[in-house]
């Protein structure tokens, strides 16, 4: 009777002591490491330079990656530079090789603009950005209204261009545009058809009287797309209404 009595009374298994409340105790010597790490980090922070021009590089590289258009900032201090000697000398030590080179390309049309006559330099302009130098010409210069047939004027215009492709080894994109106000014609159902057959025209006679190797230029149309200035009124539009000549860097692809 004593064995069957041990056999029905079932043992309870013991307990097992209570755990200790609150985190591991690794967890307190890893967040003490990591809190110094930040520390370390901020105070390298802190003393190091920070330039701006160097954060943007950065940004627009990070932003290309990742498949984000990148808008090119404008140098103003070459966009806006005369062509005084003693100027030249002090920005020329202050920048680099092909920093120089584009400096020496914004002198170079602008002094070919100087021998222009008033009425053509309205609406031209010249800008910068790290890769290269951008010319641009309203296309009420260049073309007949709503139509891609160069003007008589345009010549003057796309010689100074051929002159500066003669005189240093750039490439080329030129870039149509237009306004917002839509354009219907049998030739141009839109102003897509407009701005890139302007580009085109200008870029043909460019090849042609210069005798510019293939590989070095190309045509873009961008129609309304990427306007300088508001389509508010009459003037802005006709500021909209430009061909652009990106002369850039022939190491980096540009449109």
């Amino acid at each position: 009777m004593a064995e069957q009595a041990e056999e029905i009374i079932q043992k309870r298994p013991p307990e097992e002591p209570p755990g200790d409340e609150g985190l591991p105790p690794w967890m307190a010597t890893f967040a003490d490491m990591v809190t110094l790490l930040l520390c370390f980090f901020v105070l390298l922070l802190s003393f190091a330079e920070q330039s701006e021009e160097k954060y943007r590089d950065a940004l627009g590289s990070i932003k290309g990656a990742f498949g984000v258009r990148e808008v090119r900032a404008v140098s103003e201090d070459m966009a806006q530079f005369n062509t005084s000697s003693e100027a030249t000398k002090e920005l020329a030590s202050q920048i680099s090789h092909d920093e120089r080179l584009l400096l020496g390309v914004i002198m170079r049309i602008k002094s070919l603009l100087d021998d222009e006559d008033m009425e053509l330099k309205e609406g031209t302009g010249v800008t910068a950005d790290r890769d290269g130098v951008i010319f641009s010409a309203r296309s009420s210069a260049m073309f007949k209204p709503g139509s891609a047939e160069l003007s008589s004027k345009a010549s003057k215009i796309l010689d100074n261009v051929v002159k500066v492709l003669k005189d240093y080894k750039l490439n080329l994109v030129v870039r149509g545009h237009t306004d917002d106000r839509p354009i219907s014609t049998r030739k141009f159902p839109s102003n897509w058809e407009l701005s890139a057959a302007r580009a085109a025209v200008a870029l043909d006679y460019i090849l042609d009287k210069g005798a510019i190797e293939v590989s070095r230029a190309k045509a873009v149309g961008y129609a309304d797309t990427r306007p300088t200035v508001p389509n508010d009124s009459e003037e802005n539009r006709l500021k909209n209404q430009r061909v652009e000549f990106y002369l850039h860097m022939p190491q980096r692809d540009a449109w």
